[in-house]
């Protein structure tokens, strides 16, 4: 039976761009994307072309909710969404004002988006993870396309500075993002599709495959598509996990 709708419940700089593209690429699964980030909801509502003069609260949430459902759907009869734990309370919020009577976040996702499969994308080595965001943040690169080219952030990338402190900041609220998506899961009975960022890294084919299989599409779609996202791990990315062990032994 093939999904209405699923989440991809991740966490920051753990392959949800390139699992995104490459299930929009299908063009089976919608095109998901991060549309209840907070600071994003405006400009996917102009994107949308939400009516504009909606007031805050229950007209507007419904109106942004419906034209959702066929933005991210895309023609496709499936509905995609990205969402990282930090946006969770944001969505059940604003979905609470168009049903409440749902009390539980389940119930929430179910009225808005029907049956839902949900995938947790996670990333093990927190540590690349980490250096990876730190690096983001502080170069301003976000993403560069298969080509090389600039994708998301900016085209003079400042030059990013070692920040032992920062580092474990980022590992730990890696750590917690993915202890509380188990959690969630878990209080809410959800099994979702596991998937880690090394094994879409390593093989992404199959990776797409084992998901497009979670969601009653057929795998076989997964074998003519390529990434469209490079790595941005380099040599910078290996020093600093070796400043990090030698500086967390020293601690």
């Amino acid at each position: 039976m093939s999904a209405s709708s699923y989440i991809i419940c991740a966490t920051p700089r753990s392959g949800s761009t390139m699992l995104c593209d490459l299930l929009t690429a299908t063009h089976v699964a919608g095109r998901p994307a991060s549309y209840y980030r907070a600071q994003d909801i405006t400009y996917w509502a102009d994107q949308m072309q939400v009516p504009a003069g909606l007031p805050d609260g229950p007209a507007f949430e419904r109106a942004y909710l419906e034209a959702l459902k066929r933005y991210a759907s895309n023609g496709t009869g499936t509905f995609g969404l990205r969402l990282m734990y930090g946006s969770l309370a944001e969505l059940l919020s604003r979905l609470a004002l168009i049903y409440p009577d749902q009390s539980r976040d389940r119930g929430l996702l179910e009225a808005a988006l029907g049956s839902v499969t949900y995938l947790h994308l996670s990333r093990g080595d927190k540590l690349a993870q980490a250096i990876s965001r730190l690096k983001a943040e502080q170069s301003g690169l976000w993403h560069r396309a298969a080509d090389g080219s600039v994708r998301e952030g900016s085209d003079t990338p400042g030059q990013p500075v070692y920040d032992f402190a920062a580092l474990q900041g980022f590992i730990a609220a890696a750590q917690a993002d993915d202890h509380a998506w188990n959690n969630w899961f878990a209080r809410h009975g959800i099994t979702p599709h596991a998937i880690t960022y090394e094994k879409l890294a390593a093989d992404p084919k199959t990776a797409l495959r084992g998901v497009l299989n979670a969601l009653g599409r057929n795998p076989a779609l997964a074998d003519q598509l390529k990434p469209q996202t490079a790595r941005l791990a380099d040599g910078i990315s290996a020093e600093w996990a070796a400043c990090f062990a030698h500086d967390s032994a020293k601690t």
